[in-house]
C-alpha cells in the first residue's frame, strides 16, 4: 500500500471546515427547532458539534431527527454542524477547543489517546459497529484472507474506518503492503465499489445500499465477524467534560431520544426524516431500507441506550494493540464516560 496515515498535521483542518449553514440546516432542519425555540423565553445556547461526514449521511439520522423534531431546542440548545474529514479529525479538532463535542466512533478514543489527544467517548449510538464489510459478489472474497492484492475503499485515511481496515487485514493475517486501500470520500468510497475500481469497502450501511442501487450485487459482513470494533459515539475533550456536563447530558439525552425512536418503528422515523429532508423526498424506499438495517442490525443493545460497556471497550483496545494498530493500551476508564447516559424509564 502506498499511503501512510498520519495522526499529526491537521493544523489547518479548521480551515477547511466547511460550515453547513445554508438550506441544509437553517432552512430544512431548523424550521421545528425554531418553532421550539418560540415556545420557549429562554434563549438557546449554542452548541458547535463536528460531523465527521457531510450531515446528509444516514448514520447521522439520530442527530437530524433530534434536530428537526425539536427536541435539542427542547434541552436549551441551538445546534451549529460543522463537516471535517473523518472522526479522528473530529477528535483533534476538539482537543483543539475547535468545537464543543462531535460525533466518531466508540474505537476513536482508543486510537487518539495513544497520540496524547485528551478525548473520550460521552455516548454509543448503538451495541454494535457502524462500519460493515461490504463486498462486491463478483469478487470472491469471502473471509479476510482472501483480501491479499485486492483493492479496498474508505472514507479517508483520518477516518476510523482506516483503522478498522487494518484490524481486518490484521485478522486475515495480511498487512496494508498487502492491498491497495483507497480513500475516496464520502462519495467515492462507494462509487469505486460501484464502478469496479474497488472490490469492496469499509463503512457505513448506506453506502452499501447506494451501490446495490447501481445493479451491483453486495455482500455485508458486521465488522465484529473480523476484528472487534463499536458503534458511532458522540465524543468530547476532556476539558469539554470537565468545564460543561450540562450541555453533554443535554445533547446526549436528545440523540439518544432520537435513536430510541428509530430502533423502535424506522419506517415512521423514515417517513420523518424524508419529510425534514427535501433531498430524500422521493427517496423513501431507501431511507426505509437503510434505517432497518440500522434498527435491526447497528442499534440495538443489552444495555441502556448510549452506555458503554467496560469489557467490550476492553476488548476492542486489546485487539488494536495486539494487532498493532496502536503502541499501548491506556486505562479503560479514560477512553470513555456513561455518567451522560439517560436512566431508563
Amino acid at each position: 500500500m502506498n499511503v501512510k496515515a498520519k495522526l499529526s498535521g491537521f493544523g489547518s483542518m479548521a480551515r477547511g471546515w466547511r460550515v453547513l449553514r445554508g438550506m441544509w440546516v437553517a432552512g430544512v432542519l431548523g424550521a421545528t427547532a425554531w418553532s421550539a425555540q418560540a415556545q420557549s423565553t429562554a434563549p438557546l445556547k449554542e452548541v458547535t458539534f463536528l460531523l465527521a461526514a457531510p450531515p446528509g449521511e444516514l448514520a447521522f439520522a439520530p442527530f437530524m431527527l433530534a434536530q428537526s423534531k425539536g427536541y435539542y431546542a427542547q434541552e436549551g440548545l441551538k445546534i451549529r454542524w460543522i463537516t471535517v474529514h473523518g472522526g479522528a479529525a473530529v477528535g483533534k479538532q476538539l482537543a483543539a477547543g475547535n468545537g464543543d463535542i462531535g460525533d466518531a466512533l466508540g474505537d476513536t478514543a482508543i486510537i487518539l489517546r495513544n497520540n496524547g489527544i485528551p478525548v473520550k467517548g460521552v455516548a454509543l449510538l448503538g451495541g454494535h459497529p457502524l462500519h460493515q464489510f461490504i463486498t462486491r459478489a463478483d469478487r470472491n472474497i469471502a473471509q479476510a484472507s482472501d483480501l491479499k492484492g485486492k483493492t479496498l475503499s474508505v472514507m479517508s485515511y483520518e477516518d476510523t474506518s482506516y483503522y478498522v481496515t487494518l484490524g481486518i487485514l490484521a485478522a486475515g493475517k495480511l498487512s496494508k503492503s498487502d492491498v491497495t486501500i483507497y480513500a475516496g470520500g464520502p462519495n467515492g468510497v462507494w462509487q469505486d465499489v460501484a464502478n469496479g475500481r474497488s472490490d469492496g469497502l469499509v463503512g457505513t450501511p448506506e453506502w452499501g445500499a447506494r451501490v446495490e442501487e447501481t445493479g451491483v450485487k453486495v455482500h455485508y459482513r458486521p465488522t465484529d465477524q473480523l476484528t472487534p470494533g463499536m458503534g458511532q459515539a458522540i465524543i468530547a475533550s476532556d476539558k469539554k467534560i470537565a468545564s460543561d456536563p450540562e450541555t453533554i447530558a443535554r445533547f446526549v439525552k436528545a440523540t439518544m431520544k432520537a435513536m430510541s425512536e428509530i430502533e423502535a418503528d424506522p419506517v415512521a422515523a423514515s417517513k420523518a426524516y424524508v419529510a425534514a429532508v427535501p433531498t430524500y423526498a422521493d427517496k423513501l424506499d431507501f431511507v426505509t431500507k437503510v434505517l432497518t438495517y440500522y434498527a435491526k442490525y447497528v442499534f440495538p443493545s443489552r444495555l441502556r441506550p448510549g452506555e458503554f460497556d467496560p469489557a467490550i471497550v476492553a476488548h476492542v483496545q486489546n485487539s488494536y494493540v495486539d494487532k498493532k494498530v496502536v503502541r499501548s493500551a491506556q486505562p479503560v476508564e479514560s477512553l470513555y464516560t456513561n455518567q451522560f447516559i439517560p436512566e431508563s424509564k
